[in-house]
């Protein structure tokens, strides 16, 4: 049951509550009431599993009606476990990450990882680009980030929270967010 909102109400998260807020409440998994609301706004798919075009079907609350954006936890592939390579092959295609992967930061502080996909169809390495992309989100490591023997922050792997969307040639509402402190006079 989706429950009425009055208009103009939308889940809105910025990248930081998505990993400080939703992604480490998720792998911590100590509050049961709190991860039950969660998977209603945020549901767990693996969304590898379809194409992306069949993934608003399963984003069920605050932004099942939402035409931009959907939300997702992906839990951990089995080879990713031990330290592989994700397999992003759906029935129809695949996902490609797209430049280096870049860090979530709260208080100067970097708290996760973000990495930027575009959905091709085919198959590599002849695949045609679609307008679906994907921003994955992981958590780094431990409350004082653990890093690796590069001094990279290592990224931790059960969950990570993905916002997937179509490119349009127009700036989306998520985009258009106005930047803190800025003062809107209509």
């Amino acid at each position: 049951m989706v429950e009425e909102y009055p208009p103009g109400f939308r889940f809105y998260p910025t990248e930081e509550e998505l990993v400080s807020f939703y992604l480490h409440n998720k792998l911590e998994g100590r509050r049961e009431d709190l991860n039950r609301l969660m998977d209603r706004i945020i549901p767990v798919v693996n969304i590898y599993d379809y194409n992306p075009w069949d993934l608003p079907q399963f984003s069920e609350y605050l932004c099942h009606r939402d035409p931009e954006q959907w939300f997702f936890f992906i839990p951990r592939q089995e080879n990713e476990a031990r330290r592989g390579r994700p397999n992003r092959m759906t029935v129809a295609g695949y996902w490609k990450a797209t430049g280096s992967p870049g860090f979530v930061y709260s208080l100067n502080r970097a708290i996760g990882e973000k990495r930027t996909m575009v959905f091709y169809t085919g198959r590599a390495p002849s695949g045609t680009k679609t307008e679906w992309k994907m921003n994955e989100y992981k958590a780094i490591e431990g409350e004082a980030s653990t890093y690796s023997t590069a001094g990279i922050p290592m990224a931790r792997s059960e969950f990570s929270v993905c916002r997937v969307y179509k490119k349009s040639k127009c700036l989306r509402a998520f985009d258009r967010r106005p930047p803190l402190g800025v003062i809107i006079i209509s």
